[in-house]
């Protein structure tokens, strides 16, 4: 029994992007996307939030 390769939506640029191991850049549909969402991140363009620290503010555990 194969698995029928899914179709995504490219978090870059939105085109159609196959979900399989037969394309080495997915979930992105080129190496162009996948390079421009590294650099997007590495540019701190994304971020992941911060959880809110139950500590006074200023104070920091060395």
């Amino acid at each position: 029994m194969s698995q029928v390769p899914k179709q995504v939506t490219c978090p870059t640029c939105g085109s159609a992007s196959l979900y399989a191991a037969t394309n080495p850049y997915r979930p992105f549909c080129s190496e162009r996307c996948k390079q421009m969402d590294l650099g997007a991140w590495a540019s701190e363009q994304f971020k992941v939030p911060e959880q809110a620290s139950d500590r006074e503010p200023g104070f920091e555990e060395h």
